[in-house]
């Protein structure tokens, strides 16, 4: 897999198709890399402790790497 961490890729298919940001993390046993920006979710979290409230979390999840295409390499 080409794409490291913190390389600058574009989009090139799907949702979010055209927009660009940062590698957060690369999962290379599942071709897949984690965007900045990209493909985020929102989780209902349980509360933790007695007292403490729930909440919404923004959670960024993996896209496969066919689907980002390298614009600039971070670097190293």
């Amino acid at each position: 897999m080409k794409i490291r961490k913190g390389d600058i890729v574009k989009i090139i298919a799907g949702k979010y198709r055209g927009k660009e940001g940062k590698v957060l993390r690369a999962i290379p046993k599942k071709n897949s890399v984690v965007v900045e920006g990209v493909n985020v979710f929102k989780k209902h979290a349980k509360p933790k402790k007695q007292g403490e409230k729930g909440e919404i979390v923004d959670i960024t999840r993996p896209i496969h790497v066919s689907n980002v295409s390298l614009k600039e390499k971070h670097e190293r």
